[in-house]
């Protein structure tokens, strides 16, 4: 393999896991977005639910990098 073509493969396999990790932030700020929505309309004083639908959104980034880790 040439020079060249080992920066593209580089270039390649950056960008492939910076998307990934650009995917996991929305993933999770839409969850945490969506769990503080719940918290303001409901007036609680403790943001259980941001919580929760934080870490439901973890748990929905993590399904999402795993599947995508594994597809060649």
């Amino acid at each position: 393999m040439t020079d060249q073509e080992e920066k593209k493969k580089g270039l390649s396999t950056f960008a492939k896991y910076s998307s990934i990790s650009f995917q996991m932030l929305a993933i999770i700020g839409v969850f945490a977005f969506i769990g503080y929505k719940i918290d303001e309309y409901r007036g609680s004083k403790t943001r259980i639910i941001t919580a929760l639908f934080s870490l439901i959104g973890v748990g929905a980034a993590m399904y999402q990098v795993v599947k995508q880790l594994n597809k060649k």
